[in-house]
């Protein structure tokens, strides 16, 4: 008896979680579908020879003009939960950072536009699984 063997194509994307030191995040508004309208981490695709670490850096830098050395995020987990993007099966390596309260942002990319939002007062409307991730975050800067 022969078994076949089925896979799934799986991408492997990277997120940033930017806390600033008065206690705000630095999300971006999707500026395409899906979630289009919705704010977001920072983040996207590895591309083929490089680290999570350092295609998170280089998203944050390209989506938000922010720029943090890959050596200084530090990795808050894994999401790659079936159903977590419309578009097929994605697993993320999410990342935190702290920077300084002021940090200039400017959307930049695949952004629509970039905003720094209180802990507390985050908006209603994120996309993907990114209030899981930003609280894993949250706690794991506390």
């Amino acid at each position: 008896m022969s078994e076949t063997e089925t896979f799934e194509t799986i991408r492997y994307t990277a997120d940033v979680v930017i806390i600033d030191t008065d206690r705000n995040v630095l999300l971006i508004e999707r500026g395409w579908d899906p979630f289009e309208g919705h704010w977001a981490l920072a983040g996207g695709h590895v591309d083929p020879g490089e680290t999570s670490r350092a295609a998170a850096a280089r998203e944050l830098e390209e989506e938000t003009g922010v720029r943090v050395l890959a050596e200084d995020l530090r990795q808050v987990g894994v999401w790659d939960a079936p159903g977590r993007d419309p578009r097929g099966r994605y697993v993320t390596v999410a990342y935190l950072a702290v920077v300084p309260a002021g940090t200039p942002a400017v959307a930049g990319d695949d952004a629509r536009t970039v905003s720094w939002w209180p802990l507390d007062a985050l908006p209603s409307r994120l996309a993907f699984d990114h209030s899981e991730v930003l609280a894993a975050a949250i706690t794991a800067a506390a």
